[in-house]
């Protein structure tokens, strides 16, 4: 059973759905695409200097953003990318959410063949966290 909106997971956490959910569909910079010219290959992005909000501390994290992908008629334009994960920035997210939201958006904006995003996220507290998220476009 779904507990209600703003309800706390564990009585010593403090973590609510509106913590879970927070960011999912804050409005990012819009990522552009370019007309592919070459079929077949991969490319990799990575972003070392990736930065988001924690939803319940409001602390930084800190980590490497991998986005690997295998484009068909489209490629993400690399200034628009910067500026949409650059967006993170000021966004109380989970990590896992940021992997995902991040792979959500490429697949939707350049529709590639496959794609998989990579957090790896900086220790704090002791403890560093890496999320990969994949895609792969049905046959």
């Amino acid at each position: 059973m779904t507990e209600p909106s703003g309800e706390s997971h564990g009585s010593d956490t403090g973590y609510t759905d509106d913590h879970a959910a927070a960011g999912l569909d804050v409005s990012m910079p819009d990522l552009a695409t370019f007309q592919n010219q070459f079929p077949g290959y991969s490319i990799l992005i990575e972003h070392p200097e990736f930065t988001s909000i924690c939803p319940k501390t409001s602390l930084p994290d800190f980590g490497t953003l991998r986005i690997e992908y295998e484009p068909d008629a489209e490629c993400l334009e690399l200034k628009a990318l910067k500026l949409y994960l650059n967006g993170y920035r000021n966004v109380g997210m989970f990590q896992e959410n940021v992997v995902n939201r991040v792979l959500r958006d490429v697949v939707a904006a350049c529709a590639p063949v496959r794609c998989e995003v990579r957090g790896e996220f900086a220790a704090r507290g002791g403890l560093s966290t890496t999320v990969t998220a994949g895609y792969e476009r049905e046959p």
